[in-house]
């Protein structure tokens, strides 16, 4: 039995989260193109996700890079459709520039917090320094 701490687990997680996001920023995406990407999202946290820190950091920075593609994605559908965007299709894309920007600035820096948070965990601790002798004792030592 699976318990709910390991990084399997959370990998799974992880890649379900990957895969909704998707469906929520391409409201025309295909379920099955989600569950395609939430499988390799999976797949790829169970790869390098060796602890649930670990995991979910990648799992952030994936949201972030989602993100950013939102507004992309967004312009190139639009310009495929037609010459020129109406109003309704600029407010669209402007919608999608804004939203996309913030939210994957807002994540790929939550994701470098926990990066950095690993890392600083995973460093081997700093060897204890010795003081260096005060003024009086060095004019005690010279007497």
């Amino acid at each position: 039995m699976i318990a709910w701490w390991t990084p399997q687990l959370h990998a799974v997680l992880g890649g379900l989260v990957i895969a909704i996001g998707i469906v929520v920023m391409w409201e025309q995406a295909v379920l099955l193109w989600a569950l395609l990407v939430g499988t390799i999202a999976t797949a790829f946290l169970l790869w390098k996700g060796r602890s649930i820190g670990t995991v979910w950091a990648w799992t952030t920075l994936g949201l972030g890079v989602e993100s950013m593609t939102w507004p992309i994605v967004t312009m190139v559908k639009m310009r495929m459709e037609g010459s020129q965007p109406t109003e309704e299709q600029m407010g669209t894309i402007l919608n999608a520039v804004i939203f996309g920007l913030f939210t994957s600035v807002f994540w790929v820096t939550f994701a470098f917090g926990l990066f950095k948070r690993l890392r600083e965990q995973q460093a081997p601790p700093a060897p204890a320094t010795k003081s260096a002798p005060s003024r009086k004792n060095k004019k005690r030592a010279r007497t």
